[in-house]
């Protein structure tokens, strides 16, 4: 998720693994886990995921970014499982390759976080002007 009055959506991704729970050990030292992206899903589920995605940010009060973790059970039916508001930024980190995937570079991406804290922070400072 990236915006403030009118987030939008990345492309979505999917982790891939071997291991019967996925978990620091397999994401970051066992590398059974891999990371797809796009998502390997039809439009109509994609559509789905991004709808959600913005609903849940939007209910959450978020502004920025965020990253909304999801499940797909087998019936089709989205789960939101976790709303990160502080997604990383490594060199593996899904948040920068996700967006990246939707033709917004890793400076672009930036420039656009550092110019939605801009706008949030004028929009207090007016707010707590006294006259």
């Amino acid at each position: 998720m990236l915006g403030n009055e009118e987030p939008r959506a990345s492309v979505l991704g999917e982790v891939l693994t071997d291991a019967t729970f996925y978990d620091y050990q397999d994401k970051y030292f066992d590398g059974t886990s891999t990371t797809v992206i796009p998502a390997d899903l039809d439009p109509t589920t994609m559509a789905a995921a991004q709808a959600l995605a913005i609903h849940s940010f939007e209910a959450l009060r978020c502004a920025g970014m965020a990253r909304v973790d999801m499940f797909l059970r087998d019936d089709g039916q989205l789960l939101v499982n976790e709303v990160n508001t502080i997604p990383g930024f490594t060199s593996i980190s899904m948040y920068p390759k996700l967006w990246e995937a939707s033709g917004l570079s890793y400076p672009d991406l930036v420039d656009e976080l550092v110019a939605f804290a801009l706008k949030a922070h004028e929009r207090r400072r007016a707010r707590s002007v006294v006259p």
